[in-house]
């Protein structure tokens, strides 16, 4: 019989045995710890006017907490516990965060990021309510880092590639023909494009646009911002930008 592998939180160990179980300090530093935790990763996602912010990143972490808190005395004042009320606050995380992705009227998803972000903190929450601290720690520091960092790599990967996405408005429906036109004369290959009903009675003609770049010259020395600047000076295009 194989003996079963235990985890030894080494700050839980530093901190000392008051921590480890369910006492009244744990329990106020367990709550105080996600609270702050959460706080810094809602202000990170405010900043950025996202649509949950510090007070619904607290309140998802918080209530996971909780809920492994629960778990825990569910353990120790029965003889066959289950933790179950954990489980039910991951799946309560995962409806909010699902209820979190829009879909703009530029047909695009908007919140998944915060969808995830908001999953992930209700994650670090169980995990220091079950008095996980190291866990908790080094789970909220790659969080943040993803959350925040990331994007600026994701955005340097993106102008990079050949495909890319545009939101485009032209003035008239008969203008679609002569974009097409110009994309095939800069050596762009158009691969799908399709009519954006959000705008059906505004007077423009609104399309999703997907873009390759074929052309050896464009690959090399034109990002994609400059490709729709140069396609913003054109007359019959309204507006266009690309799509995240």
């Amino acid at each position: 019989m194989t003996t079963p592998i235990r985890f030894y939180d080494p700050l839980t160990q530093y901190l000392g045995e008051w921590s480890m179980g369910i006492t009244l300090y744990s329990v106020i530093f367990r709550i105080c710890l996600v609270v702050v935790l959460a706080a810094i990763v809602g202000c990170e996602r405010s900043s950025k006017r996202h649509s949950a912010g510090l007070r619904t990143f607290i309140l998802v972490s918080l209530s996971s907490a909780v809920s492994a808190m629960i778990d825990l005395c569910i353990i120790a004042n029965t003889e066959h516990g289950f933790p179950i009320i954990s489980a039910a606050s991951v799946v309560s995380i995962a409806m909010i965060s699902g209820n979190s992705i829009l879909f703009s009227s530029k047909s695009q998803i908007k919140g998944l990021t915060t969808s995830a972000g908001l999953w992930g903190c209700g994650i670090v929450g169980l995990s220091a309510g079950a008095g996980l601290y190291t866990i908790t720690l080094v789970s909220f520091v790659a969080l943040l880092c993803c959350i925040s960092q990331l994007p600026l790599i994701e955005s340097v990967l993106k102008d990079r590639s050949n495909h890319f996405e545009v939101h485009l408005e032209l003035k008239n429906t008969y203008n679609l023909q002569d974009f097409v036109t110009t994309i095939r004369k800069l050596g762009l290959k158009i691969d799908d494009i399709e009519s954006n009903p959000a705008y059906l009675n505004s007077g423009l003609s609104v399309y999703s646009v997907s873009i390759t770049i074929s052309e050896r010259d464009f690959k090399k020395y034109k990002k994609h911002k400059d490709i729709i600047e140069a396609l913003q000076s054109l007359d019959y295009i309204h507006y266009i930008e690309e799509m995240n």
